[in-house]
């Protein structure tokens, strides 16, 4: 499958929450309720999803793969500077160091 080109759909993305951020300052503005369902249209083709929602949704997370990929693929340096790969910890929630073993 074809995917779309990450700056136009990034673009979209900022077109569709621009004009949604507009229609829902002003509900009763019947054109700002059309441009928003417009910009919906086009993520939802571009996206190819039946729905706005989810062409968003869909949208996000295709933009954050890309971003997740770039940075894997920029290097291969640990996450943590100054260890090597094999002693790299986890954190946990808190922030404290845990050994990868010791949970």
């Amino acid at each position: 499958m074809l995917l779309p080109a990450k700056d136009e759909v990034a673009r979209q993305l900022r077109r569709y929450r621009a004009r949604e951020r507009s229609m829902l300052a002003s509900p009763a503005d019947l054109a700002a309720r059309t441009v928003f369902e417009d910009s919906g249209y086009t993520l939802c083709v571009l996206m190819g999803k039946r729905c706005a929602r989810e062409a968003a949704d869909a949208a996000e997370r295709y933009l954050r793969a890309g971003l997740v990929t770039h940075v894997q693929e920029r290097d291969d340096r640990p996450l943590v500077a100054g260890l090597n790969p094999s002693a790299v910890e986890r954190l946990t929630p808190a922030g404290s160091a845990v050994p990868s073993g010791a949970v």
